[in-house]
């Protein structure tokens, strides 16, 4: 059983996605089922979480209904707003929706680099477990001290963090982003995404050998119980095929036994997001 953690879904739309720049034109377009489920079939992929991109719950909704029109799709990770004062009601209409495992809050683009520990975003982090909803930690290294701090607060809330927190494998530089990964490894309700490697590397000269000391370091803080692979499509086109990004991770993990290869291509997903996926991507 093989679940993609982490890819994504647009109609492309200049201004709602305009994160998108000229330097990555190739994702100025369309990116469906349709696309994705080919790559799954070559690369013996069973089904996959997709991950929201843009701030609002008509993404959220979106995603939803590609779901339910796609039997590939597993879960949905969306967004909503969890400052707002009315986010008991939201969340009670969201639980409606069996395939939305949680939330995201593109944190990354935060001028604040403490915004996941301000009161009103930790109020709302609150109110997630009450409807079984997980929440996916997209930082850079920059913001984990603060990512740990929230995670520290809520022992009892599911928690992945996304890309590995997008350590600059770019330039090499990894002390610093080591030790906070290391630090919020040891808080057990915190899983990790092997997933978004290629497009921190050089997205023309990149090697396998430049992602090694960083997968180290995470299977050292987090270990094969508490790592999901995901592909980042179609971001990672920037980079890499498909194939390419399961490649790397697939050589990494060679030396493991099966049950642990199980978990990370697919048994930790299933657990952390409460999934019920059967092969050939038939969710139950």
């Amino acid at each position: 059983m093989i679940i993609d953690s982490h890819q994504h879904f647009w109609r492309y739309e200049a201004v709602r996605h305009a994160w998108i720049t000229d330097a990555m034109a190739l994702l100025k377009r369309d990116f469906m089922t349709e696309e994705l489920e080919h790559e799954y079939d070559v690369h013996g992929v069973d089904g996959s979480i997709a991950v929201q991109v843009d701030q609002s719950e008509t993404e959220t909704l979106f995603l939803l209904d590609l779901a339910e029109r796609s039997k590939r799709i597993a879960g949905v990770v969306g967004w909503t707003d969890l400052c707002s004062p009315s986010l008991e009601e939201r969340l009670r209409f969201f639980s409606g929706f069996k395939k939305l495992c949680g939330f995201r809050h593109i944190a990354q683009a935060e001028p604040d680099d403490r915004f996941l520990v301000r009161s009103d975003f930790m109020r709302g982090i609150s109110r997630l477990r009450e409807f079984g909803f997980t929440y996916d930690i997209l930082v850079y290294p920059k913001q984990l001290p603060a990512a740990i701090e929230l995670v520290s607060g809520f022992p009892e809330q599911r928690f992945v963090v996304d890309h590995m927190a997008k350590p600059e494998i770019r330039t090499g530089e990894r002390a610093a982003w080591s030790g906070h990964i290391r630090a919020i490894g040891q808080n057990a309700n915190v899983f990790c995404k092997v997933s978004g490697l290629v497009t921190e590397a050089d997205w023309v000269c990149w090697k396998a050998e430049d992602f090694y000391p960083y997968l180290d370091v995470v299977f050292e803080a987090f270990g094969p119980e508490r790592l999901m692979f995901g592909s980042d499509w179609p971001v990672c086109l920037l980079a890499a095929s498909y194939g390419q990004v399961k490649q790397v991770v697939e050589t990494y993990v060679n030396t493991y036994c099966s049950s642990r290869k199980e978990r990370i291509f697919g048994g930790n997903a299933e657990r952390f997001y409460g999934l019920k996926v059967v092969s050939h991507g038939l969710a139950a």
